[in-house]
C-alpha cells in the first residue's frame, strides 16, 4: 500500500499542484505561529518543549488518524495516507520557480531569471553573474527536490514501516519548516534557545535522509566522482546535510557548485572547484538527475513491497 500511496499522491500532485496559501498549510503556520508565541520563553527547554508540540502534534495526530481508520476501513486508512503525502510530498511545490527560471535562461533575459530567483528566496534582487545565477539555481532546485520529495520519502516509509503510517512524512516537512521560519529575524524574534532547538533538531532529522538523496544522485549519475565529492568535500560546499547532497550533486553530474574567492589560485586537478562552471546545459543535467533518482527509489519500493507479498 506504501508504494501505491506514493505513486498516487505524486501523480495527483503533478495534475493538481498545491497552491502555497492552501488551508492546510496555513493552518500548520498558524499552529506554530500561537505555539512560538505562548512557549518561547528565552530558555533552552523551552525551546525543545515548544519544538516538540509544534512539530510531535501535528505528526501525531496523522498517524493516531491512520491506526484509527484501519481499524475501520483499509480503504478510508489509504485514502488518507494519500491526502497526507500530497501535503507533503511532490515537485510542484517548488519545480514552477525552476521552471519559470529555466526559461528566462533559455530566452536569454538574465534579468527577469535573477528576479525570479528573488522571488523565490524571497530576497531582494542582486546583480549576479550569469555563471553565479547558474550556480544558484542548480543549488537551491536540488536542495529543494530533497527537502520536498526524498527527504519526506525517506521519513515517510522508517515510519511505514513500524505502523505509523504517514507520520515521518509530516515530521520531516516540519522540522524543515521550522529550521526555516525559526530563524532570527528583525524584531528580535524568535528567541536564541527556539532558533537552537528547530535548527539542532533538524540537524538530527536530516542526517540520514540526506545521505540516501546523496547515494541516490551517485547511483544514478557518476557514481565515483559523487562518492569522492561526498567523502572528502562535503564540508566545503555547506555546513551540515546540505553539504553532503550538494557534493554528491555536484560530482554526479560535473559541475563546480563552490564560488572561487577573488584572486584564488587556480584548483588542482580533481579538487571540486576544477570542475567546470556551471551551464545552461546543466539545468536539464538536474533535472535528469532528480527524475531518475525518483525511478530508482520506486523500483527499489516496489521491489521491497512485492518481496513481502
Amino acid at each position: 500500500m506504501g508504494f501505491l500511496a506514493i505513486l498516487l499522491a505524486l501523480l495527483i500532485e503533478q495534475a493538481r499542484p498545491l497552491a502555497y496559501d492552501n488551508p492546510v498549510h496555513a493552518g500548520l503556520r498558524s499552529w506554530t505561529r500561537t505555539v512560538r508565541r505562548n512557549l518561547d520563553a528565552g530558555e533552552a527547554p523551552q525551546g525543545w518543549v515548544a519544538w516538540l508540540l509544534a512539530v510531535l502534534v501535528p505528526a501525531a495526530v496523522a498517524g493516531g488518524l491512520y491506526l484509527a481508520l484501519m481499524q475501520l476501513s483499509v480503504l478510508l486508512a489509504f485514502m488518507w495516507v494519500i491526502g497526507v503525502l500530497y501535503v507533503t510530498l511532490g515537485f510542484r511545490q517548488f519545480s514552477h520557480h525552476f521552471s519559470e527560471i529555466r526559461r528566462a535562461l533559455d530566452e536569454g533575459d538574465d534579468d527577469i531569471a535573477r528576479q525570479k530567483l528573488a522571488n523565490w528566496l524571497r530576497v531582494e534582487p542582486t546583480s549576479l553573474p550569469r555563471a553565479e545565477l547558474l550556480r544558484q539555481v542548480i543549488e537551491h532546485s536540488v536542495l529543494a527536490a530533497h527537502r520536498h520529495v526524498f527527504g519526506v520519502l525517506i521519513c515517510f516509509l522508517v515510519f511505514w514501516v513500524v505502523g505509523l503510517g504517514p507520520a515521518g512524512a509530516v515530521l520531516y516537512r516540519m522540522a524543515e519548516y521550522l529550521s526555516r521560519n525559526w530563524r532570527a529575524r528583525q524584531d528580535g524574534t524568535p528567541s536564541p534557545a527556539l532558533q537552537q532547538a528547530a535548527a539542532q533538531a533538524w540537524r538530527w532529522i536530516d542526517h540520514w535522509p540526506a545521505r540516501f538523496t546523496g547515494m541516490g544522485f551517485a547511483i544514478v549519475g557518476n557514481f565515483e566522482e559523487a562518492v569522492a565529492s561526498w567523502r572528502g568535500d562535503a564540508e566545503r560546499f555547506a555546513v551540515g546535510s546540505d553539504g553532503v547532497v550538494l557534493a554528491a550533486t555536484s560530482g554526479a553530474i560535473n559541475v563546480r557548485l563552490m564560488p572561487l574567492p577573488e584572486g584564488a589560485v587556480p584548483p588542482e586537478e580533481g579538487d571540486p572547484a576544477s570542475r567546470p562552471d556551471p551551464q545552461l546545459a546543466h539545468l536539464g543535467s538536474v533535472v535528469g538527475l532528480v527524475w531518475r533518482s525518483v525511478v530508482l527509489w520506486m523500483l527499489l519500493l516496489a521491489l521491497l513491497t512485492l518481496a513481502r507479498i
